[in-house]
């Protein structure tokens, strides 16, 4: 047991989480305490020395007793739903992503914690026709209400940065990832590059910027042993294009006209065949892509994969390269 900070993870059984206590565990010595926290308990198997799991809701309004048993004075916020389970509540993403985030602030509050690492998302920015050829920072958050997981983000930091105004003792660190891809990543959208084909939308080729899982770690672990504060997008160099992963994975790449994707994702939604409905056209067509040049100027974090290097990590690791 170290001197330095307490550190709580939220979203402690989830994948970047999982990787997240890890990570920090393989420092623990430098750590007072390190304190896993999640909604599901996890197995006495996985567990590592050194780490407190906790079993708990980050809504629950008693959760600030457990910062205080902890004394805990960081708290690594990963907590968050992309896809909400069948049959789960209508209100879950928006309770577990805005309410639970703001119940997170309140604890910090509550505790006098120092310092609130927070994942955002790319997806805060929205997806847009006018969205700037590279986002950065400084760019309007816009994320879109039809898009449930882009709207809480949006929301959640306009939370953020009303606290970061009105508690600036309360140091942050917000990350903004791009698509995260690893080894052993699944996500809803790791599942368009398992299809059969790659669909893309006619007159739009709106690339895709990836994060390695362990670029994205490597950045939350050094937030928690620094002093600094701000907001960074993370992304690895360059962009990919669905053409230019359709070659790579040797599939068909197959552009629809905006209009005849609507229709299909209508018909589709409307049979129950599929969640996503005529605006997950603007996810293909409109995605924000990120420069991460303040996250290697400014933050002094430079990605060790480029986004074309972690997606072929990905896929290779899936088995979906292909000869091309």
């Amino acid at each position: 047991m170290g001197a330095g900070p307490a550190v709580l993870v939220t979203g402690a059984a989830g994948y970047v989480g999982r990787l997240c206590v890890a990570a920090l565990a393989q420092r623990r010595d430098e750590l007072s305490a390190l304190v896993a926290l999640d909604w599901v308990e996890t197995d006495r198997a996985d567990r590592l020395d050194g780490v407190v799991y906790e079993q708990g809701d980050i809504c629950d309004p008693d959760l600030k007793d457990l910062f205080r048993e902890q004394g805990i004075d960081t708290v690594v916020h990963l907590a968050s739903i992309v896809r909400a389970p069948k049959g789960a509540p209508a209100d879950l993403a928006y309770r577990v992503d805005v309410l639970g985030t703001e119940n997170i602030l309140e604890a910090c509050e509550a505790v006098d914690a120092k310092r609130l690492i927070v994942t955002s998302s790319g997806a805060a920015y929205g997806y847009h026709p006018d969205n700037p050829t590279w986002l950065d920072e400084q760019d309007p958050l816009r994320g879109n209400d039809e898009f449930e997981y882009s709207k809480h983000k949006r929301l959640v930091e306009e939370m953020l940065a009303k606290w970061r105004k009105e508690r600036p003792e309360l140091r942050q660190v917000v990350f903004r990832p791009g698509t995260i891809v690893g080894e052993n990543v699944h996500s809803p959208v790791t599942d368009l590059f398992e299809k059969p084909v790659m669909l893309g939308i006619l007159g739009s080729d709106s690339p895709f910027v990836f994060i390695w899982d362990q670029d994205l770690v490597a950045c939350l672990v050094d937030a928690v042993f620094s002093d600094k504060v701000g907001v960074y997008n993370q992304a690895g160099d360059g962009a990919l294009t669905p053409r230019e992963i359709a070659k790579m994975l040797d599939k068909p790449y197959v552009p629809l006209p905006a209009t005849l994707a609507k229709s299909i994702l209508w018909l589709l939604k409307s049979l129950g065949v599929t969640e996503n409905g005529p605006e997950r056209v603007k996810f293909l067509r409109y995605r924000p892509v990120l420069s991460n040049r303040r996250l290697k100027e400014e933050y002094g974090y430079i990605p060790k994969l480029t986004s074309r290097e972690a997606f072929e990590l990905y896929a290779r690791a899936r088995g979906l390269l292909g000869t091309a």
